[in-house]
């Protein structure tokens, strides 16, 4: 019984020195091998590789994908003319030399992430500088861009290099600060407001125009309709007149009598109407009074 635990123990103890001696190494992933805090080799080719147990070797794994670092921060930047700009800008770089890179940077891609940010805002500070607002928007925007990749690699690949390939640096954005864009978009929209004030006071004008010549040319139409309609009257009575002239003149009795019928007529239109006149005295009633009242004489 004795003996059996010996081989279990025995056998738990190899699997566990054999399982300290075998690391893999994904395709994504550089495994770099300690010999007593020391590089003693940089693994690049994925699969199952061996090294001598803890504490003589250890293994660490550094990301050997393209990787992205955004600007994380948005202080502000003085252009050529001297105007307070915020850049937001990318880079996107790799680990090339392990051995390099954890020399002189450090031991994971958040320090060369770190030391990278200050290159690239000193560099894109440097070439902002140089350069107004308008070209910063402009053609000449890529040639900043490559200006200040050039001047990243000249540092992460100078005397002492970090074992990194930039592949590119881009801006993202390119603005004002707060301050003047605020500034700005005032101003756009008292612009705004200024030109539409002009256009409707020049809307009012010309409505104003086209309803006094409507106005006139109403009056105009009013006149002459009713000039022409007093012309019509005018004829019209005269003809009327001239008619009744030529009535009467052949039977001035019968024109005495249509005259005061017309009177009658006239005067006993409202039944509200109140007359008192002494019929023996007054002519207004003669047509009424005798033989003849009831019929128009004859000739």
């Amino acid at each position: 019984m004795n003996r059996i635990g010996f081989w279990i123990s025995s056998l738990l103890v190899a699997f566990a020195l054999l399982s300290s001696t075998v690391f893999v190494v994904d395709q994504r992933q550089f495994g770099v091998v300690y010999a007593l805090g020391q590089i003693k080799e940089v693994i690049t080719e994925p699969g199952l590789h061996f090294k001598l147990p803890p504490p003589l070797q250890n293994v660490n794994y550094i990301d050997k994908r393209l990787l992205t670092l955004d600007s994380p921060d948005t202080e502000p930047m003085l252009t050529a003319e001297k105007q307070r700009v915020v850049i937001d800008w990318y880079v996107r770089w790799r680990i090339s030399d392990p051995q390099a890179y954890i020399r002189n940077v450090g031991l994971d891609e958040k320090s060369g992430a770190n030391q990278l940010n200050r290159v690239v805002r000193n560099a894109f500070q440097e070439e902002i500088n140089k350069h107004t607002v308008k070209e910063l928007l402009s053609l000449k925007r890529e040639a900043l861009m490559d200006d200040v990749k050039r001047a990243v690699l000249e540092v992460v690949k100078g005397s002492k290099p970090w074992g990194v390939d930039v592949v590119d640096v881009r801006i993202s954005r390119a603005d004002y600060v707060d301050a003047i864009t605020e500034s700005v978009y005032r101003r756009m929209e008292a612009e705004r407001k200024r030109v539409a004030n002009e256009l409707r006071s020049t809307g009012g004008a010309e409505g104003e125009k086209i309803r006094a010549d409507a106005e006139r040319q109403r009056d105009v139409t009013v006149a002459n309709a009713y000039r022409e309609a007093q012309k019509i009257k005018g004829q019209g009575d005269a003809q009327a007149a001239r008619i009744y002239a030529d009535s009467f003149g052949k039977d001035p009795q019968f024109a005495q009598f249509y005259r005061s019928l017309e009177s009658y007529k006239t005067t006993f239109a409202n039944k509200s109407d109140v007359m008192v006149l002494d019929p023996g005295s007054s002519d207004f009633f003669k047509a009424m009074r005798g033989a003849g009242a009831g019929a128009a004489p004859r000739k």
